[in-house]
């Protein structure tokens, strides 16, 4: 157990180091940050390669071999009735156990964290619901995502602009590192039920429906609410003078974090728990890699969360404060493709993604084409975002062409590409969204003189809107590649039927000989 923990906390190590690496160099070359943020940033960098070495295997051990035991227990009974309730109540449970909804509550003073916490969170229950009756019934992922985000961008037209943002960020922090390995093993459980052969390319698509719910359930909270104003809380600044108070500043944090987490995962826990009672499915070693898994997932999140939060958001906020104040303002849109390039590595729940998509397509689509696409989706959210926050654009502007053209290409690519496309989009906007790229984007608002909550907020939204297009992008190009690759197999073997006795075909790279030289 040790080398793996190791091979993952080395994993993590190469993720975070090329992020940790740039924004030490912008703090030298384009923006000077006092000395005690960039020794709260290293610490932060320390703790969140540790966090994700632990939690990435407290996923492996314990999330994933849950979810894809409920996905499979709940689809083995004849009731629909209990198998949509109990889906209902764990979406919910689930849900108001991610980090990351925390972060995005706390944002938002001006809607209590409690109503805003609960809104997400039945819009989450309702949409697995939804999720797992795609799957038993074989409806098509793209017919249900035209129609669900038809019906968002019609509430927005009624639903107050403030929220529309806050809204959209919704969706997107809700599917973070306790949902998502839940919700795709899941997904793979359920459609493992089914024996035909578009199971595989069902086995995706839940985090996707399950964003749509929080996106929709927000802006109804919005327009009932009657909240024109939202204000938004401002993210405090610590000043260190030595080593000694950059521990005690971490160390402090440290027990709100871990009481928040036990909270999270005690939720879970109790679920497993009652899961196991009535259904026996699992055997006592098994039992026992899980209850390790929860402690390692316990101890990463901990250890993660305390990182981003304490080293990452000062950092993120005063970088993009100071930058855009200066003249070279301009620079953070390349700044931005930089840091959105490798900071998705550092998701957490992307290495859980990009895993089971191997798995599931049998190496057809690699771990390595997955970070490639990924990689460049987020670097081309954070240039849309940063240029919409330098000019004010508005943000309806940017989603309603972004998400008709993912929509329109849902009905070209092949299936499994839309699922796990849509399913990326909820993936990259994780804690390193909320904790460091959210903060960047207020502090840019805040440096051009721009309204928070109308501009900052919607970083997710694009974080999460780009990888639609981009890994469909990839499926479209390997669709096109397979027919070419299918069109050449069929021309030689029409070729090598074709050949006379003695004759020989040169076809491309393939020589075809005749029997007759064969038997000659």
């Amino acid at each position: 157990m040790n080398k793996v923990l190791k091979e993952k906390i080395m994993e993590a190590f190469t993720s975070v180091l090329p992020i940790t690496v740039i924004v030490l160099i912008a703090s030298v070359v384009l923006t000077p940050m006092p000395a005690g943020t960039i020794l709260l940033f290293l610490v932060g960098a320390t703790l969140l390669v540790i966090g994700m070495g632990f939690f990435t295997l407290g996923a492996d051990m314990a999330m994933i071999p849950m979810g894809e035991g409920v996905g499979i227990e709940l689809t083995k009974s004849s009731k629909l009735i209990l198998i949509l309730v109990v889906t209902f109540i764990m979406g919910v449970i689930i849900t108001i156990a991610e980090p990351d909804l925390q972060v995005l509550a706390k944002l938002v003073p001006s809607v209590p964290s409690l109503a805003l916490i609960l809104t997400v969170a039945v819009g989450v229950g309702l949409f697995l619901v939804v999720a797992v009756c795609r799957t038993l019934f074989k409806i098509r992922l793209s017919v249900l995502l035209v129609f669900f985000y038809i019906v968002t961008f019609a509430l927005a037209y009624f639903s107050p602009g403030a929220f529309i943002p806050v809204a959209f960020d919704s969706g997107g922090v809700t599917t973070g590192p306790i949902t998502v390995p839940f919700m795709l093993a899941m997904g793979i459980g359920v459609a493992s039920i089914r024996s035909d052969k578009d199971s595989q390319d069902d086995s995706f698509g839940m985090v996707a429906l399950c964003s749509i719910g929080p996106i929709i359930a927000v802006m109804l909270l919005g327009i009932f609410y009657k909240s024109e104003s939202a204000a938004v809380a401002s993210n405090v600044i610590h000043h260190v003078d030595t080593s000694r108070d950059v521990v005690k500043l971490f160390l402090v944090e440290v027990p709100e974090y871990a009481r928040d987490v036990f909270m999270a995962l005690g939720v879970i826990v109790f679920f497993f728990i009652v899961f196991q009672l009535f259904s026996r499915r699992y055997k006592r070693h098994q039992i026992g890699r899980i209850v390790v898994g929860f402690f390692y997932t316990f101890i990463g999140l901990v250890v993660f969360l305390t990182g981003v939060n304490v080293g990452f958001i000062p950092a993120g906020q005063l970088l993009g404060s100071q930058l855009a104040a200066s003249p070279l303002k301009w620079v953070l849109i390349p700044f931005g493709v930089l840091v959105g390039y490798f900071i998705v590595a550092a998701e957490p729940a992307v290495h859980v993604l990009n895993k089971q998509v191997e798995e599931i397509s049998s190496g057809a689509i690699t771990q390595k084409m997955m970070n490639q696409g990924l990689s460049i989706g987020m670097a081309a959210a954070l240039a849309i975002t940063m240029t919409r926050i330098l000019f004010g654009i508005p943000i309806m502007w940017i989603l309603i062409p972004g998400y008709a053209f993912a929509l329109v290409l849902t009905f070209f690519v092949p299936k499994i590409f839309t699922g796990i496309a849509f399913d990326s989009g909820g993936v990259c906007s994780g804690p390193m969204t909320s904790t460091f790229l959210l903060p960047l984007a207020m502090g840019t608002s805040e440096g051009v003189g721009r309204d928070m909550m109308i501009s900052a907020f919607g970083i997710v939204a694009m974080v999460a809107m780009t990888p639609l297009i981009v890994i469909q992008m990839m499926g479209l190009f390997y669709l096109l590649k397979t027919r070419k690759a299918d069109a050449l197999a069929q021309q030689q073997a029409a070729a090598i039927s074709a050949a006379s006795a003695g004759e020989i075909i040169d076809y491309g790279e393939i020589t075809v000989f005749g029997e007759g030289l064969a038997n000659g």
